[in-house]
C-alpha cells in the first residue's frame, strides 16, 4: 500500500487506480472494517491525526477528482464524508523520496507517461510539506 504524499496528477493510469483502491482499504482499515493492514506504516500520518476517517477522506476526495479530471468513472458512494479541518506535515525528504521512486516506477511501467508528465514537486493538498528528512514511517529503501 502506497499513500503518495505527491499530487495524484503524477500517476500513470494504473497508478491512480492502485492509489483509489489503496485509498479505500486505508479507508476501511480506519474504520474498523477490515483486520487486514492493521500495522501499516502508510496509515501513520492519518493514525496521528485527531480524525483520522476524516483526513482519510479528504485524501480521497483529491483522489477521485483527479480521476474525474481525466474522465475516469471512480465509485464516489465509497467516499465516506466527514468533517476535517487542516493538513497533515510530510517532511521534504519524504516527498523527495517519493517523487525519486515514482520515477523510478514508471520509467519502467509507462515511460510515454513520464515522458509526457514530468514528475513535479507539487504535493497532494492534505499535506504540508516541512523541513526533514525521509518519514520514519517509510519502509521502502532510498537511494
Amino acid at each position: 500500500m502506497r499513500l503518495w504524499t505527491l499530487h495524484p496528477l503524477y500517476l500513470d493510469s494504473k497508478g491512480l487506480v492502485a492509489l483509489w483502491r489503496e485509498g479505500l482499504l486505508a479507508q476501511a482499515v480506519l474504520q474498523g472494517q477490515t483486520k487486514g493492514y492493521l500495522n501499516h506504516p502508510q496509515l501513520q500520518r492519518f493514525r496521528d491525526t485527531s480524525k483520522p476517517e476524516a483526513f482519510i477522506a479528504r485524501y480521497l476526495k483529491t483522489v477521485y477528482d483527479e480521476a474525474c479530471r481525466r474522465g475516469y468513472s471512480f465509485d464516489a458512494s465509497k467516499l465516506v464524508y466527514t468533517r476535517s479541518r487542516g493538513t497533515i506535515a510530510v517532511t521534504r525528504g519524504q516527498l523527495v523520496f517519493e517523487r525519486a521512486h515514482l520515477q523510478k516506477k514508471l520509467q519502467m511501467r509507462d515511460p510515454k507517461w513520464l515522458a509526457q508528465h514530468p514528475i513535479g514537486d507539487a504535493a497532494h493538498p492534505l499535506f504540508r510539506i516541512v523541513p526533514g528528512d525521509v518519514g520514519d514511517w517509510e519502509r521502502a529503501q532510498a537511494g
